[in-house]
């Protein structure tokens, strides 16, 4: 299975730190996020990698570099512009092959420590069907107490009602390349290919109840790489 890590966007609420470093290149726990994502997939076997690069692209190209030195292989899909994360999967499906496969926020940080690996799950859906998503969903963050989707007791992904709280789309999943067959070229946002998808049935997930952030403004940065070093350190005295 072929993996894409989005990577293009100009990181807008956390200037000005991305007005000099991509956002997958800030680092948390002495590591930048976007390698806690090169290190879980090379582990797991997942090794032919695809990165979509806009925003201070050559940075993030010279510092991943071909993807060697983590055993993995490292293809780059250039954007003009940042073209938003359907925009983005669609220009980059040529790398991506005619098999499903997973794409990964390069601004997203996931438990992969965990007892339950947050991608287990994700790796089953190998066989997926032609026109199908298959979405990782969280636990809502203070941020976004909502959620965005309800998910029901077959596994599938609905639209949530008013009245009640969903759960939150981790920025992790499985797609079909058929998933963006109705899409031209351009700059377009996922959600109104998930929203369709609901309503014609193609949309399923799973629930993952570890820990899980959106790394979107400086203070979630700072509340991460606190938490990280504070682990690193409880490990040290042990």
């Amino acid at each position: 299975m072929k993996v894409m890590i989005l990577a293009a966007g100009r990181g807008e609420r956390m200037q000005p730190l991305t007005g000099h470093t991509p956002k997958p290149l800030l680092q948390a726990g002495g590591r930048p996020l976007i390698e806690y994502h090169i290190l879980a997939l090379a582990a797991l076997g997942l090794r032919d990698l695809v990165v979509n690069v806009s925003h201070l692209a050559e940075q993030l190209m010279t510092w991943c570099g071909d993807g060697s030195r983590w055993g993995v292989r490292i293809s780059y899909s250039h954007e003009p512009e940042p073209l938003e994360t359907a925009g983005g999967i669609q220009r980059a499906l040529p790398l991506l092959g005619n098999s499903p496969f997973l794409v990964i926020n390069g601004d997203i940080w996931l438990d992969y420590a965990s007892s339950v690996h947050p991608l287990a799950g994700l790796m089953s859906q190998r066989l997926l069907t032609a026109g199908r998503a298959h979405l990782l969903l969280v636990d809502n963050p203070p941020q976004h107490a909502l959620g965005d989707f309800c998910l029901t007791g077959g596994g599938a992904v609905a639209a949530r009602s008013v009245e009640a709280h969903g759960l939150t789309y981790a920025g992790a999943g499985v797609y079909t390349p058929q998933f963006f067959a109705t899409m031209a070229p351009g700059k377009l946002p996922l959600r109104p290919l998930l929203d369709a998808a609901i309503v014609e049935g193609r949309l399923s997930g799973e629930y993952f109840n570890g820990n899980w952030m959106d790394i979107g403004t400086p203070e979630r940065l700072r509340e991460l790489d606190a938490r990280l070093r504070a682990t690193s350190a409880a490990k040290d005295t042990i």
